[in-house]
């Protein structure tokens, strides 16, 4: 018997015969149902969604027509219930699906990329609580039938479980009630000054990044990262990580280089699967639960192998190659890691090719195309040959237009350049993407849909977009979001920041602290001594983003943490031992000015702090060639011409501070972002402790020996600019490491601890292990 059950009281237990139910208040204007050995179901008052009763058991009517639907049973399988919405979804809601939306930031600012309006005016201007909806998002949700929603800042925990809470009504009140799915890039480094740590959504527990994660070489501590972040994520009512980067990061110039697991296949490939089993496997025996998260791994078929080093945000680094034959290899954290996890969720349940065109490599069509556009890439490889059936997702504003010159931040259609936007989205949907990164618009998707009818027949292309489409529902499911997608604000301010998820990131950032160098066991200095901290300068370049920056002096660090252990002195005389604070060399790859006098633009990325000249560069580019912006440029060689690290004034600082200091004792404490050459460093120092992105308070606790370091390089240190050259981009660890004043080789798996180099079963595990690729 099927009825209707409308409850207008705060709590209402049913103890009738069969199972038991009760329905409670959630939070203001939520509902909790609450099934003994079934799931808690979540519905707005206002959202029009009343409940159904079927064999004693309560169900949300989502379409609001008094019929229990299977996508509307939690009894049901994922698969049934995919399958059973798809099919009723129109092709508007279908498109909806496809988007995923432009970074939101919670409250809009008035101006910018992220910027928003409520009600035609600011936040501050529209006097709005913060967790209001914007009136774009508002639009998309209701007009674009958008459901994946990208967040970055968020103001508070309070705030993002206000601001979900409205988002979900509104979703739920729609059509088929399908809840939103909710994103996060990476957001719990130590950095606060970054993106998301900035507003991240509270003080959330912080670990080291990516790459330090490797240099911990212990898969337990990746899997409990991410069995904890997960819990954080869904407590801020994101349900999707736009991670982890399991890019193989054979090119050491590489900028995206942290964010990885390192260079090592088999570290990679046993990282990536920890990871994503952390973040998927939180039910019984590791299958799905209400604390997992979907993984959206990236970006297939990797992105590591840059031509010199140069990044596919940019028409400058649109190409991967591979000079070493190594294609196969980039795969295996891919399918042998990320889609063959120990938990029963079995595989990462979306996958995000790269920007960058795998030149050369498609054997099938023979087209050079972005990874998103490829057929052989994505259908041929990732679908039939490894039979990935989840959700795959473009890079963010692959559809997008490029910018007047290869140096802006804009659109990256590479290889589909001169093609307009509907085209574009046809060509991504016919090489069998799932959905849009960065398109908070239905209109052009509709428009792919109506030539892929015209094309292919109506039959054909219904089916195909269904075939998305129980991809994209699939991943909504699995995390229970149609059963209950809204938060209690009390539970979510228990579990953000909780104590023994920050004392767990913060013994991850102390086990990735990285010693290289201990000449005459200067540290640890466990006495309170006297210390001098230079300044550092860092000249104006440009952002990530190719936004001008200026030029600054300052301190590296936060002073106060160091006066905690020592005293301290700007008297490198009156001192007993110095701390230098410093940034691992970056620099560039390109410079529109130098096109415009009459080069290819072009420059060297260098990897040492000293100024390098290119002699040993490719004289011919491997890959070139834009034909829109600069179709002339065939060849992206720089040889012969000169980098200028942003970090150049480093050098000479450290010259000057060796001699001033005499023969006391200098600490050097470099955070790393890529493989350093530390020819011109090294000679200068007593001791150095590489960081991968850790607070200031963890280096002082190996300083002062509180704490013993354990971290172990997941990276080769070049002995020189030359090598890096020499190396080529798809082959792992073909680098001649560094060899230090003390004879020790900075490779793969070096690190040192109060004993000595580190020789443990980590380093047994994974060195040497060439033959395996």
């Amino acid at each position: 018997m099927l009825r209707t059950l409308l409850f207008f009281t705060a709590a209402r237990a049913l103890v009738a015969c069969g199972p038991k139910w009760h329905e409670e208040a959630l939070t203001d204007g939520i509902q909790a149902v609450v099934i003994e050995n079934g799931p808690t179901l979540g519905y707005s008052l206002s959202s029009g969604v009343q409940l159904l009763e079927v064999d004693g058991l309560p169900f949300k009517d989502l379409d609001k027509d008094g019929e229990l639907d299977a996508y509307e049973d939690w009894r049901l399988s994922v698969d049934e219930r995919a399958k059973d919405l798809a099919s009723q979804l129109s092709e508007e809601e279908i498109a909806g699906l496809m988007l995923y939306s432009r970074h939101q930031q919670i409250p809009a600012p008035a101006q910018g990329y992220v910027s928003g309006t409520y009600g035609g005016q600011g936040v501050e201007e529209a006097n709005v609580a913060p967790s209001t909806l914007t009136d774009q998002q508002t639009a998309f949700i209701t007009q674009d039938h958008l459901r994946h929603v990208l967040i970055t800042s968020v103001e508070s925990p309070e705030v993002a479980v206000a601001w979900n809470n409205n988002l979900q009504g509104l979703a739920e009140s729609l059509g088929h009630g399908i809840p939103a799915n909710n994103s996060s890039d990476p957001r719990h480094g130590a950095n606060k000054d970054a993106e998301y740590n900035s507003g991240s959504g509270g003080t959330i527990s912080q670990w080291p990044e990516q790459i330090g994660l490797a240099a911990t070489f212990d898969t337990t501590i990746t899997y409990e990262f991410g069995r904890i972040a997960s819990q954080e994520y869904r407590a801020l009512g994101i349900t999707t990580a736009l991670s982890p980067q399991i890019d193989l990061a054979t090119e050491p110039r590489w900028n995206r280089f942290y964010g990885t697991f390192g260079g090592h296949p088999v570290l990679a490939t046993e990282m990536a699967r920890a990871y994503v089993d952390g973040f998927q496997s939180s039910g019984t025996d590791g299958d799905w639960g209400a604390e997992s998260v979907n993984a959206m791994v990236k970006h297939w078929p990797s992105g590591g192998p840059e031509e010199g080093g140069r990044d596919g945000h940019f028409a400058y680094g649109k190409f991967a190659v591979y000079p070493g034959g190594h294609f196969n290899t980039h795969l295996r954290p891919f399918i042998d890691g990320a889609f063959k996890l120990n938990g029963k969720t079995s595989k990462a349940s979306a996958v995000m090719p790269y920007y960058t065109i795998s030149y050369n490599q498609d054997t099938v069509y023979e087209e050079n195309v972005a990874n998103g556009y490829s057929k052989f890439i994505v259908t041929d490889l990732l679908r039939n040959t490894f039979g990935y059936d989840g959700v795959a997702c473009t890079d963010w504003l692959v559809v997008g237009d490029e910018g007047p010159h290869p140096g802006v931040f804009a659109g990256k259609p590479w290889g589909a350049e001169e093609l307009d936007n509907t085209l574009r989205h046809l060509k991504a949907l016919m090489a069998g993407m799932d959905q849009f990164g960065g398109n908070n618009d239905a209109g052009p998707v509709l428009e792919a849909f109506a030539m892929m009818r015209q094309d292919m027949g109506g039959e054909w292309a219904r089916e195909r977009l269904e075939q998305s489409a129980v991809r994209l529902l699939r991943n909504i499911f699995q995390v229970g979001l149609f059963e209950n997608p809204y938060l209690d604000p009390a539970v979510s301010e228990t579990i953000v920041g909780k104590p023994e998820f920050m004392d767990a990131g913060y013994a991850a950032q102390l086990k990735s602290i990285t010693m290289l160098k201990n000449s005459d066991s200067i540290l640890p200095i466990k006495e309170r001594k006297t210390v001098y901290v230079p300044q550092i300068h860092v000249p104006a370049g440009v952002n990530f983003f190719g936004a001008p920056t200026q030029a600054y002096d300052h301190y590296p660090v936060e002073l106060d943490i160091l006066c905690k252990d020592f005293n301290i002195t700007d008297n490198p005389e009156k001192s007993d031992f110095a701390i230098a604070f410093v940034n691992s060399p970056n620099s560039p790859g390109y410079d529109y000015a130098e096109r415009l006098g009459g080069g290819n633009g072009y420059l060297p990325i260098s990897l040492q702090h000293a100024d390098y000249v290119a002699e040993n560069a490719r004289a011919q580019s491997i890959a070139a060639g834009d034909p829109v912006v600069d179709p002339t440029i065939t060849n992206r060689s720089y040889k012969g011409k000169t980098a200028l690290s942003n970090q150049r004034y480093d050098l000479p600082m450290m010259q000057d501070l060796r001699e001033k200091m005499g023969d006391k004792p200098i600490i050097l404490v470099m955070t790393v972002r890529n493989p350093v050459v530390f020819a011109q460093m090294e000679p200068l120092v007593d001791g150095i402790l590489l960081n991968f992105g850790v607070q200031t308070a963890a280096i002082m606790d190996i300083i002062t020996g509180r704490h013993e370091p354990s971290g172990l390089l997941p990276m080769q240190l070049p002995a020189s600019m030359e090598e890096v050259e020499l190396q080529l981009e798809d082959v792992p660890m073909d680098m001649m490491p560094y060899i230090d004043a003390d004879d020790h080789a900075y490779d793969f798996a070096f690190g040192m601890n109060w004993s000595g180099v580190i020789c443990d079963k980590r380093t047994q595990r994974y060195f040497g292990m060439e033959q395996d690729w």
